[in-house]
């Protein structure tokens, strides 16, 4: 059966958004408050303990590798969306507009995915779990030393370009995982 990573990817962004969505009617734009920062760190301890329960097969917290690739999809979301917004934009935003933003960065990642996919031949369908896990902490590494260095870079691509590959690489770990 030939794979079809487009109803695959928008598959697993269906589990991912219900997921945001209902999170956000329970807590509102919460998330607002967080700096770029903060959002990276977010993301950073979700995937150390992805690689901690891949290393240790045991969780103590019943939150298994499916809820964190999840939460490090959403995260990648909520920095893409800090990133456009404004300092003084409202800090509680309707269920609406988080919805068309959500979409909005889903699809301009989703986008890069298929140009990247398309040179690499779908490599990741052949790579371990582990590995896109590993990719993911070497991307959070770089955006902490770019947030580090105040944004600035001489010759790498910017701290958008690296939440996109992050959330590309959690979703083809989901589809990995069987999500759908």
């Amino acid at each position: 059966m030939a794979n079809n990573t487009s109803a695959e990817y928008q598959s697993v962004i269906k589990v991912c958004k219900e997921l945001f969505i209902k999170k956000t009617t329970d807590y509102g734009t919460a998330w607002r408050i967080l700096r770029i920062a903060s959002i990276t760190d977010q993301i950073f301890i979700k995937a150390q303990r992805i690689r901690t329960l891949e290393e240790k097969k045991v969780s103590k917290v019943g939150e298994d590798i499916t809820s964190e690739y999840i939460g490090i999809v959403n995260y990648c979301v909520i920095a893409m969306m800090q990133m456009d917004m404004e300092d003084n934009s409202p800090s509680e935003l309707p269920a609406e507009e988080v919805s068309r933003l959500y979409d909005e960065k889903i699809r301009e990642t989703q986008e890069l995915m298929f140009a990247k996919n398309h040179d690499y031949g779908e490599a990741w369908r052949d790579m371990r779990i582990s590995s896109l896990t590993d990719l993911i902490l070497m991307k959070l590494l770089r955006v902490k030393q770019i947030e580090d260095n105040m944004g600035q870079t001489l010759a790498s691509e910017g701290v958008k370009a690296n939440y996109q590959d992050m959330l590309n690489y959690s979703v083809f770990a989901l589809i990995k995982l069987g999500v759908k």
